[in-house]
């Protein structure tokens, strides 16, 4: 079956436009903290309440199989337009960090309604090929994440007040919503169900090799947001600890998280040949070595090498993701794929939760230096998943 050849840019322009909102708060956390007085901790706090707000919307959609009995493309749109006004919640006057939350909060629960479902999307059409696929697809998540970080730079170059960074991620937003609904239809794979299925939620976990993809998920997730969040912290030690370092903590934290869009897409093609478990795998364990070297990095009185490592490890860090997907979508059946993928969304990000709010406690009451190493547990615990197939 041909597939039109426009399809696949859409989405993944799509996807990148409405996943801008995701750390567009993160962007501007420093004139979010001046603006409205806030502590330094509000920075885990509302990255957390991101994360929060997504897994309530992912165990919404996954009970009610949202993704699987409506158009995904109108689920889409409707959530792409949600997330832009609640984005902009956050300029209102006489906010405080309780409001402050609840805006990121609904923020997150509209992206329950893109990510997993704009993958969902990419499933309905590409069955063949489908790392390849989620490898552009997860590129775009990974750009659109780090993007505030860039409009962040570019506002302050040209005098513009932060709450642009908002206003320009809530346009996109509605940008990326509209492509998806008028230039892509439901995919030919698609498969409707017609009534909510309240156990899948449990069944689906009772193939082993859904399991093991999971798991080794759940993992990785362990790691990727947390390190998202906490590069600039990263960054803002080492600037602390060697006062002559020269860069701008913005514009190096979007090529950080940035450059990851490239690995995902290379892991795409390199799963081809080398195979999908095999190069999750791999990139996992890379990163798990990165976590585990990280304090070494404060030590080193050199900003090239802080850098370039942080690069690396940007890479390595999510170049598995879009791999866990496809395993996932691979171990479950055509009309239960949405709720699956939503499913394992919904583990994962209130994994993420843990890991952003250990790093938060410990970098406010111990040493920064070496709190990263503790990442290395999801990679662990991941790789073992990924092998040692969990027993029913």
């Amino acid at each position: 079956m041909r597939i039109p050849s426009r399809i696949l840019p859409v989405i993944v322009i799509a996807q990148f436009c409405c996943t801008s909102l995701w750390f567009a708060g993160n962007a501007v956390m420093p004139d979010l903290l001046r603006e409205f007085g806030l502590a330094s901790d509000a920075l885990g706090h509302l990255t957390s309440a991101v994360q929060f707000g997504f897994i309530l919307g992912t165990l919404s959609f996954a009970f009610l199989t949202i993704s699987d009995r409506f158009s995904p493309s109108k689920v889409f749109l409707f959530c792409a337009l949600l997330g832009s006004l609640f984005n902009l919640g956050v300029l209102l006057e006489e906010s405080d960090i309780y409001s402050l939350i609840l805006f990121r909060f609904l923020t997150g629960f509209s992206l329950a309604g893109i990510y997993p479902v704009g993958m969902k999307i990419a499933s309905d059409y590409f069955d063949k090929g489908l790392g390849r696929s989620l490898g552009y697809l997860v590129g775009a998540l990974v750009l659109g994440t780090a993007f505030p970080h860039l409009l962040k730079e570019i506002s302050g170059n040209i005098d513009l007040e932060w709450r642009w960074v908002i206003y320009l991620t809530s346009i996109l937003a509605i940008i990326g919503g509209l492509l998806i609904f008028l230039l892509v239809p439901n995919g030919p794979y698609r498969s409707k169900k017609q009534k909510p299925e309240l156990g899948l939620f449990l069944k689906v976990f009772r193939k082993k090799e859904f399991r093991s993809a999971a798991f080794g998920y759940f993992g990785h997730m362990w790691e990727l947001y947390a390190f998202w969040a906490f590069v600039p912290v990263i960054l803002g030690t080492f600037k602390q600890l060697h006062p002559e370092a020269n860069f701008s903590i913005s514009i190096t934290s979007f090529f950080i998280i940035g450059l990851g869009s490239l690995a995902c897409i290379a892991g795409g093609y390199i799963s081809e040949n080398y195979g999908v478990k095999r190069t999750a795998a791999l990139a996992l364990f890379l990163s798990g070595s990165c976590c585990i070297l990280s304090p070494l990095i404060f030590y080193l009185n050199s900003e090239i090498l802080l850098i370039l490592f942080l690069i690396l490890w940007g890479l390595v860090v999510v170049a598995d993701s879009p791999l866990f997907s496809t395993l996932v979508a691979k171990n479950t059946s055509p009309e239960s794929r949405g709720t699956a993928l939503t499913i394992v969304n919904c583990i994962g990000f209130s994994i993420t939760i843990l890991s952003i709010q250990l790093l938060n406690y410990l970098n406010e009451s111990h040493s920064t230096l070496w709190i990263f190493s503790l990442l290395s547990i999801g990679p662990i615990l991941g790789l073992a998943g990924l092998f040692f197939k969990i027993s029913k």
